[in-house]
């Protein structure tokens, strides 16, 4: 009898860890290790697949776990923005500054600061970061009294920065010094074994008491998941949405799934391809014509089904029509 997977649960910050691969498991065994020294990390990994959970899994198991943990996204915020988020300002620096603000650096004084999509840095903010994490003190905006701060920097990417740097778009030096570890996450598609588990889990989150069919289970391996974990997220909360009963004891097979090619009988007449169905309109697409299939092709009960109007309905139709008779050409 096969060996049964086994599946380890741990919580980091609020965020909750389900693995049971062994690409997964092997790179906790880093994270641990990382964790305890005092050196930059530089998490790589797809959109989705996990990064800012191995960052706070670092500062968790790391000797600064008991003092502050501060995240920033440098994606999220114009660059004059970024800079007085980071190291803060005094009062009159600016039209507004009513006050003085401490920056993330202070904030996070002995603790740790991740730093999300590093990779999208200007050229003038990566000169700045570069000389704090040298330890250079600092001003605040306005400011005429220097900072320093004690911070160990996570920074997570999912951009190539040794390309970036080779094509002069990221400071090298900046680079080799955010990397002085580097972890990177493997996307979901390669760790396989975290699937079921993942999915169970996302579903109970979403309908305590719900369940998973073994094939919605072995369909949902078999996806090449893009998006990876959030991904997987959208796909079970749409799946538990989408269900006739959806609730505490829903059980979800392969036809509330919105993903990829479904091992079912022959389409019926006008049905959508079934490569259709892994893009967001094909599963548009799908839940039109499932709905048309449990009203007997009553167009207005369809419409009322899916909580649109007739005429949204009709037009969606007639996109579909002129589709198909455009494909037959």
């Amino acid at each position: 009898m096969a060996e049964e997977t086994q599946i380890r649960t741990s919580v980091f910050l609020g965020m909750k860890a389900v693995i049971a691969s062994q690409p997964m498991l092997r790179l906790m065994e880093r994270v641990e290790r990382a964790a305890r020294s005092s050196a930059s990390v530089l998490i790589t990994g797809e959109s989705g697949s996990g990064k800012e959970l191995v960052a706070r899994a670092i500062h968790q198991l790391s000797p600064r776990s008991h003092r502050s943990w501060v995240d920033l996204s440098c994606a999220a915020l114009p660059e004059h923005l970024l800079e007085s988020e980071l190291f803060g300002y005094d009062r009159g620096a600016f039209s507004g500054a009513d006050t003085a603000k401490p920056g993330l650096f202070e904030l996070a004084h002995q603790g740790t600061l991740f730093l999300d999509e590093v990779g999208e840095l200007e050229p003038k903010m990566q000169v700045k970061l570069l000389r704090v994490l040298d330890g250079v003190p600092y001003y605040r905006l306005g400011g005429t009294k220097k900072v320093s701060a004690d911070v160990r920097v996570v920074a997570a990417t999912n951009q190539n920065l040794e390309r970036l740097v080779d094509e002069g778009r990221f400071r090298g030096d900046l680079f080799h010094r955010l990397s002085q570890l580097t972890l990177h996450v493997p996307p979901l598609r390669e760790r396989v074994e975290d699937i079921a588990p993942l999915a169970n889990y996302l579903l109970e989150q979403n309908s305590p008491g719900g369940s998973f069919t073994d094939r919605a289970l072995r369909l949902l391996e078999t996806q090449p998941w893009k998006g990876n974990v959030r991904e997987l997220r959208n796909v079970v909360m749409k799946a538990v949405v989408m269900h006739a009963d959806c609730g505490t004891d829903a059980q979800i097979d392969i036809d509330h799934l919105p993903v990829g090619a479904i091992p079912a009988a022959a389409p019926s007449a006008g049905a959508p391809p079934p490569s259709d169905v892994a893009s967001l309109e094909g599963m548009e697409r799908r839940m039109i014509f499932d709905a048309l299939a449990a009203t007997g092709g009553h167009q207005q009960r369809a419409a009322a089904r899916l909580g649109i109007s007739r005429r949204t309905l009709s037009r969606k139709l007639k996109i579909y029509e002129a589709e198909r008779a455009g494909a037959a050409l």
